[in-house]
């Protein structure tokens, strides 16, 4: 095949088959799998997995590479191609409808310049995802697997972690890549939580999302003046902070995704709770009302 990557799809296709025989190792998964392979390119990862018995459903956003797909798949073995779906699709407007049955795992070599989006987006869209092995740009993986205080800990570190638990699955060498990178590359593997600590729904994960959004756009400022926007005022983000047990001095950058949480949860709570007016004066304000209307009648 006649092909050019295209620097518009973010297009480096991995070629050297230990990468990928490691890839689909680490993710861990088999024959009762259905996989989502976003981007697979010429298909090395693709026939790696396979080879391992899962089902893929392959999306590809580039029609050349869409179309080219079955056939490399099906001159390497007529039993396997049974087992690929390819759909030509951008992977940041994939829906679930688009899907007859539902993933378990996602397992992609995915565009550089969507990564963080796209990661995000199928967590959201497929909760049937309970296992994300993907490669990344290094210091995206780092982002992703970095740990609350450090300097690579930023919103992707907090939002991925509203799903499930991160982990560094090593470097990748540029020369495995077709064309060659400027830059490394590194595997992490994200696990869903079994049981989720806390509620998914799509508006509860936006607010959430949000205030992260908040804290991070001043991640060197206090939570107390990070929030004081959102908040209404400096003394009323202290209120929220001390009612999700965070102390307001502490800046966003040191914040977990239980923190987030908490401090939203809390914050329905502290709206739903009365202000500070008496019980005994809300009687008294009406006979009284009704008093000075007498009076100005007369």
């Amino acid at each position: 095949m006649d092909f050019r990557p295209r620097k518009s799809f973010g297009q480096n296709f991995v070629h050297d088959a230990n990468t990928v025989r490691r890839i689909v190792s680490a993710s861990g998964v088999n024959r009762s799998d259905h996989v989502l392979e976003v981007g697979p390119g010429l298909g090395s990862l693709t026939l790696a997995l396979l080879d391992r018995g899962a089902k893929v459903t392959a999306v590809e956003i580039d029609p050349v590479l869409a179309r080219q797909l079955p056939t490399t798949i099906a001159d390497h073995s007529h039993s396997e191609i049974n087992r690929l779906h390819v759909l030509n699709r951008d992977i940041l407007t994939f829906k679930r409808s688009d899907l007859e049955e539902m993933p378990t795992a996602l397992v992609a070599n995915l565009p550089y310049n969507v990564a963080v989006p796209a990661l995000l987006h199928l967590l959201a869209e497929f909760p049937s995802i309970r296992t994300v092995m993907v490669m990344v740009q290094a210091e995206v993986a780092e982002r992703l697997a970095a740990e609350p205080g450090g300097k690579d800990y930023g919103v992707p570190s907090v939002k991925v972690r509203f799903f499930g638990n991160v982990r560094r699955y090593g470097m990748v060498s540029p020369t495995v890549f077709w064309p060659i990178p400027r830059v490394y590359s590194g595997l992490v593997r994200i696990d869903r939580y079994e049981t989720s600590p806390w509620p998914t729904d799509p508006e509860f994960r936006e607010q959430v999302f949000e205030l992260i959004d908040v804290a991070f756009a001043q991640r060197r400022k206090t939570s107390r003046n990070a929030f004081a926007e959102w908040a209404g005022s400096g003394n009323e983000s202290a209120s929220r902070l001390l009612a999700a047990s965070i102390d307001p001095s502490r800046r966003g950058e040191t914040l977990t995704v239980a923190d987030f949480v908490r401090l939203l949860q809390r914050s329905e709570d502290w709206h739903l709770m009365p202000k500070a007016t008496p019980v005994e004066a809300q009687p008294v304000a009406e006979p009284v009302a009704e008093a000075e209307q007498e009076i100005t009648a007369r």
